[in-house]
């Protein structure tokens, strides 16, 4: 299995309803909503007409060929939102390649690439028994709001690359 990690195309725009299908959490024991859900305004927010802003990226997670992942990024009032000027993350993959660390090598990738492309903050709202919220974590994000279902985060590109990078030191010193 070969895993690439890479910019999305503007081809694979429309894949984005499918990884947004995805990123609704469900809990345990929820049934999952009809695929027409995606179609509710307040998701089509995520999608819909993805490329044409300025501030749209995105990138996938690709394993031999085939798109299993992506996290992008754009300004919209959502429920992650925190200001006109803060990127709004979003984030899935498909269920089969979940829990393989796919997902963290997505985000950590995309993180440095927004810090590059000169972005200094992203926000996401999570739901508090969301698996990822310790990725999330573990990525540089802290919790700026707590409500009784969700947390919202706020990941400083600055601060989160640095401490990747002194995680990276320590972990080359150790090896010798």
């Amino acid at each position: 299995m070969t895993t690439t990690i890479r910019q999305m195309t503007a081809e694979e725009y429309p894949l984005l309803e499918e990884f947004c299908y995805q990123a609704i959490f469900l809990p345990k024991g929820v049934p999952a909503p009809d695929r027409s859900i995606i179609q509710l305004p307040k998701l089509q927010l995520y999608v819909k007409d993805f490329g044409r802003y300025p501030h749209d990226q995105a990138m996938v997670a690709d394993v031999d060929g085939q798109v299993v992942g992506a996290v992008w990024v754009r300004i919209i009032d959502d429920y992650g939102h925190i200001d006109d000027e803060t990127l709004s993350l979003s984030m899935s993959l498909l269920p089969a390649y979940r829990g393989q660390g796919i997902g963290t090598e997505l985000l950590k990738a995309f993180l440095k690439f927004l810090k590059v492309k000169g972005y200094h903050k992203v926000s996401l709202s999570v739901q508090k028994e969301n698996y990822a919220c310790n990725m999330y974590r573990k990525a540089g994000f802290q919790t700026i709001i707590e409500n009784e279902t969700d947390f919202i985060m706020v990941c400083e590109l600055s601060k989160a690359i640095e401490n990747e990078t002194n995680k990276i030191k320590r972990s080359s010193i150790n090896r010798k």
